[in-house]
């Protein structure tokens, strides 16, 4: 895969892999330690990280990685939206970037990736539940690639002192609800 719009044309979007659990620790650990789009508290390890790298993989979803010189400048993956099987067409994105490459479009190029693999997987509706109503970057990220407003959380969680509100939003695929979907739907367990 190449590079999205207006991106350097040395990064690359590619499958994320074993390999890079330490970039991934990195940069989510980042968000945990410094943000409110994760309410994890506890930066994971890179052993955690690929556990969970794994296990979306598992389920034959999007894991990807923008990467540029051999470096991970950000990650995006879709993951499904809750375990039982009426919500087999429904996904949720996550999407985090290094702090040095926040603002050069790696989220947009990563997420984007990510929508078009949800897009082929017959996936009918991706749900973004950002953390923290005054998150304009992820908010806006996800309104330029389509999503629409769906809600908001009043103080569902409390990190660093204060009390952080959610931001649903979704945006359909594939005709969303207007017709009967003819895949499977995604795995909800693993492979």
């Amino acid at each position: 895969m190449g590079a999205g719009e207006g991106l350097d044309e040395s990064v690359i979007i590619r499958a994320a892999s074993e390999g890079d659990a330490d970039a991934l620790a990195a940069i989510y650990g980042h968000h945990v330690r410094h943000g409110f789009g994760t309410f994890e508290e506890e930066p994971p390890s890179p052993a955690e990280m690929e556990t969970r790298r794994a296990a979306i993989a598992g389920r034959g979803l999007p894991y990807l990685v923008a990467e540029a010189e051999g470096k991970v400048l950000g990650f995006a993956y879709a993951g499904p939206f809750r375990p039982r099987a009426a919500y087999r067409y429904t996904v949720e994105d996550s999407v985090y970037i290094a702090p040095e490459a926040v603002g050069q479009g790696v989220g947009r190029a990563v997420l984007t990736a990510v929508l078009s693999a949800c897009e082929e997987l017959g996936v009918r509706q991706v749900v973004a539940v950002i953390g923290d109503s005054g998150n304009a970057a992820s908010i806006g990220l996800h309104r330029s690639l389509g999503f629409t407003d769906a809600g908001v959380g009043k103080s569902f969680g409390f990190k660093h002192g204060r009390w952080v509100d959610i931001v649903w939003m979704q945006k359909s695929l594939n005709g969303g609800n207007e017709t009967t979907p003819t895949s499977a739907g995604i795995r909800l367990s693993g492979s």
